[in-house]
């Protein structure tokens, strides 16, 4: 069956020592997963694209199978692809992801053997002229994924979202939203970003990577909103953290902020993409952009509760609508 939604993105093998619990040593990660977990809160029927080398679990991809997720899209290279990433979070808002054996010597771990010779990973540049090993390529896209309704770019570099995003707008694509790299929110972009932005549904910047696009211009968020909406984007969303989302709506000109979900912090990561994901199956099911915010907050709220990429999925039955009930009375418009 055709999948609703399609996420693109980038998958990790990740090594993540969080700041409390049991590390999680080679498990699956990845923007493209805490996404889809996000929007699997609310509808498992998704296909992800990316690309893997050949050294890629495969039980891992029987596993998202076994989540009702469509895995043809994603593209198993003849050669490895070394998709390791390691993070060390020494509390709430102190990540690292340098010298990982200096953190598993202070916890007093063995160092796993399969992290030797770990560099983390780099951009080249700012993504504008080169495209990363692990980013899909518009021809690995399956031929209904074209005809899915609901599109997500997880951040990635700016080659493969101007490549992807104009594979998708020709398509029969109603919502495509796109989520930024940091590596490309820099001011010497921005003329580039103003075209990719033509005909993108909604732009989901965090309030860091906008703040840096437009360091020395202005330091008014709200206009900083305004101006990207006027680039050619119905909506922008803005992810604040623990402040939670501003909304804009570019046609209307009306913008809204949503506080976050107070929910129990024991892990941050991935709380962004996961916000994504439910934002864009909110999207989807209501066309109104701002319960679908509240989709979004709502997911964040539980992949931050725990550790990994699918503990968003391990919710109780019913919590995910009880907090999206909870959320409606309290947004508030600008």
């Amino acid at each position: 069956m055709e999948p609703v939604y399609v996420i693109a993105g980038r998958l990790r093998r990740d090594y993540l020592l969080p700041p409390e619990g049991r590390p999680l040593l080679d498990v699956p990660g990845g923007d493209l997963l805490y996404a889809a977990a996000g929007l699997g809160v609310w509808d498992a029927s998704l296909g992800l694209l990316a690309r893997v080398g050949e050294d890629y679990p495969h039980e891992w991809l029987r596993g998202f199978e076994k989540r009702g997720w469509d895995t043809r899209g994603i593209r198993i290279l003849t050669d490895p692809l070394d998709l390791r990433f390691f993070q060390a979070s020494l509390d709430l808002q102190t990540v690292q992801y340098n010298n990982p054996m200096a953190h598993f010597a202070r916890l007093g771990m063995t160092f796993p053997k399969a992290l030797l010779g770990y560099q983390p990973p780099l951009e080249a540049d700012d993504g504008r002229h080169t495209s990363a090993p692990a980013s899909p390529r518009p021809a690995d896209i399956p031929a209904d994924y074209l005809e899915a309704p609901a599109i997500h770019l997880c951040p990635m570099d700016f080659l493969t979202h101007g490549r992807l995003a104009a594979s998708f707008r020709q398509a029969n694509v109603t919502a495509l939203t796109l989520d930024p790299s940091a590596a490309y929110m820099i001011p010497s972009a921005m003329d580039d970003l103003r075209n990719l932005l033509q005909g993108v549904t909604v732009f989901l910047p965090s309030e860091e990577e906008l703040r840096a696009l437009f360091w020395g211009r202005t330091d008014d968020l709200w206009q900083m909103v305004e101006t990207v909406a006027s680039w050619g984007c119905e909506f922008v969303v803005v992810k604040c953290g623990g402040h939670g989302q501003m909304l804009f709506d570019g046609v209307s000109h009306r913008g809204w902020e949503i506080p976050a979900y107070p929910a129990r912090l024991v892990d941050l990561t991935g709380a962004g993409d996961s916000f994504c994901g439910g934002f864009l199956a909110g999207y989807h099911q209501s066309y109104d952009p701002l319960r679908a915010v509240l989709y979004g907050n709502v997911s964040a709220s539980l992949t931050v509760e725990g550790c990994g990429a699918f503990h968003a999925l391990e919710a109780m039955s019913g919590l995910a609508e009880a907090r999206l009930e909870s959320l409606a009375g309290i947004v508030r418009q600008r």
